[in-house]
């Protein structure tokens, strides 16, 4: 073998090994929380290890989380019966009754709940600008965090990687 080849495939040999330790210590557990939705319903997040999870905070008066509802349902609606759950949170200023109301009129899919004392929001890093959307492992690690609006198709190869 020329001398090339050989230091070509011991550095990617060292590569390899410094992607696998990188992972395996690159570990950003999800917080052990408990939503309430605003329908009652109790969930449990280290309840749902096994499906990926997108949590994603937001407002109804945020132009941008609005713009994303759409590719969120889309996601949902593509991925849920594969085991993808999604738990939209509201920042603590909204009004619940807007929340509510919103979450009637877009037809949202998913389980919404509200934050109204920032716990959750303190729970995922101190969480002030939305949206802000966190995808979690079957795992229960968080692999992904954005700020801002998130690309679907890139959100989308994200989750078939997970499954």
């Amino acid at each position: 073998m020329k001398p090339n080849r050989v230091l070509l495939i011991l550095l990617m040999i060292g590569l390899l090994i410094l992607g696998i330790l990188f992972l395996s210590f690159n570990n950003n557990p999800a917080p052990n929380v408990t939503f309430t939705t605003i329908t009652g319903k109790k969930i449990k997040l280290n309840s749902l290890q096994g499906k990926p999870v997108i949590v994603t905070f937001w407002a109804t008066d945020c132009a941008s989380c609005i713009e994303e509802m759409p590719d969120l349902i889309n996601l949902y609606n593509k991925f849920h019966s594969k085991g993808l759950e999604i738990i939209a949170i509201t920042m603590y200023y909204d009004i619940p009754s807007h929340v509510v109301n919103m979450t009637k009129a877009k037809q949202l899919p998913y389980d919404v709940t509200l934050d109204l004392k920032a716990q959750y929001a303190a729970a995922f890093g101190q969480v002030e600008l939305i949206p802000t959307t966190f995808l979690i492992s079957p795992s229960g690690n968080i692999v992904m965090q954005k700020t801002g609006l998130f690309d679907i198709s890139d959100m989308k190869q994200k989750i078939e990687q997970l499954g």
